[in-house]
């Protein structure tokens, strides 16, 4: 039986022009490469998922690389490289900070950092959730980040800049990466889909991609829950109810009723999600966004904000013109108290 690999390791980027929605920093990083001009320790800085962790291996492996292309790629096929992609180099190391946080880890490895490269140019060392790291291991690196050996190069990677100490961030040339917006993640899983030859419906992709939040890494994780669970085909109506989200018709019905006044149907239609497993407050999250869409959909021109199929934007131009923008305005203040209030309630219905 052949070896099942996640997705997001099967088709983690191996070049920098495959990282997903950070072209700045991957066209930067390539021209500091070309130019000779490499600092000495790098940030990564952004949410998780992005792509942080990749770019940097990607980093390593191409600085190290004995025959670089024109294009500014690693080969693939010198010393370096595949003892890099047989997880066997002696001149990258990964070290993650959440378990290796203590000064004795950090002495242990600016002693590593005296010794230099048996082959290759550098010693690399890659450093995730950089911010776990105690005070105390903190100031124990920052000579080495200051005054570090000319072989010697620190990438570092974070989720949160905030909690990583001002002298090491003075230190540091600092990259800030993006969220990945929902339609790079939806070609992105387009292209993977074709490759497996899986069949999909393209909203269903879509709500992956929504729901992902610009994480790359979760939009492949539930992906592959999904192809578990579809047996290789991907449909709208599987991806609502296995990612566990209230389907779009629950908000246009739920407004349709508002604007009719009819607070039978309304209090039914509740007992419905409710019935479904859905809490109350999912409910009214999901009101929150759908009557900001509305408001959104006033205007043709900015209905490229929603993210959606053209279906559903179409249902949302044919609401928004019944729906009175006062209407709308009103509603979202409401919704935004009762999602305060309902923290605080014992009777969230």
């Amino acid at each position: 039986m052949e070896r099942f690999i996640v997705s997001a390791l099967k088709y983690r980027p191996q070049k920098f022009d495959e990282l997903l929605g950070q072209q700045a920093i991957a066209a930067t990083l390539k021209n500091a490469i070309k130019s000779n001009q490499l600092a000495q320790s790098f940030l990564f800085c952004g949410p998780r998922g992005v792509g942080k962790t990749s770019c940097a291996r990607i980093l390593a492996k191409t600085i190290n690389c004995e025959n670089l292309s024109s294009s500014i790629d690693a080969c693939g096929e010198c010393l370096s490289c595949k003892s890099f992609q047989e997880n066997s180099s002696f001149n990258i190391f990964e070290l993650d900070a959440a378990s290796n946080n203590s000064v004795d880890h950090i002495r242990s490895l600016t002693d590593q950092v005296r010794i230099p490269p048996q082959n290759g140019q550098y010693k690399i060392y890659i450093i995730d959730e950089v911010h776990m790291l105690s005070s105390a291991a903190f100031n124990a690196f920052l000579k080495t980040l200051e005054e570090p050996p000319p072989y010697a190069k620190f990438i570092l990677a974070t989720t949160e800049k905030h909690k990583i100490i001002p002298t090491i961030l003075s230190r540091c040339q600092i990259y800030d990466f993006n969220r990945i917006s929902v339609s790079e993640i939806v070609d992105h899983l387009k292209h993977i889909s074709e490759k497996e030859k899986i069949e999909y419906e393209e909203e269903s992709l879509r709500i992956i991609a929504n729901k992902a939040d610009g994480a790359l890494r979760d939009a492949l994780s539930r992906y592959d829950r999904l192809i578990s669970f579809s047996n290789g085909q991907l449909t709208y109506d599987q991806s609502f109810e296995h990612l566990n989200i209230l389907d779009y018709d629950h908000f246009f019905r739920f407004t349709e009723s508002f604007m009719m006044e009819d607070a039978t149907q309304i209090m039914l239609h509740l007992d419905e999600i409710v019935q479904l497993g859905f809490e109350p407050e999912q409910m009214l999250q999901g009101l929150n966004e759908h009557f900001r869409n509305l408001l959104v959909s006033k205007d043709e021109r900015t209905t490229k904000l929603l993210e959606v199929g053209d279906e559903i934007i179409q249902r949302f131009l044919d609401q928004a013109r019944v729906v009175p923008a006062e209407f709308l305005l009103s509603a979202l203040n409401l919704v935004s108290e009762s999602l305060g209030t309902a923290k605080l309630s014992n009777s969230l219905r």
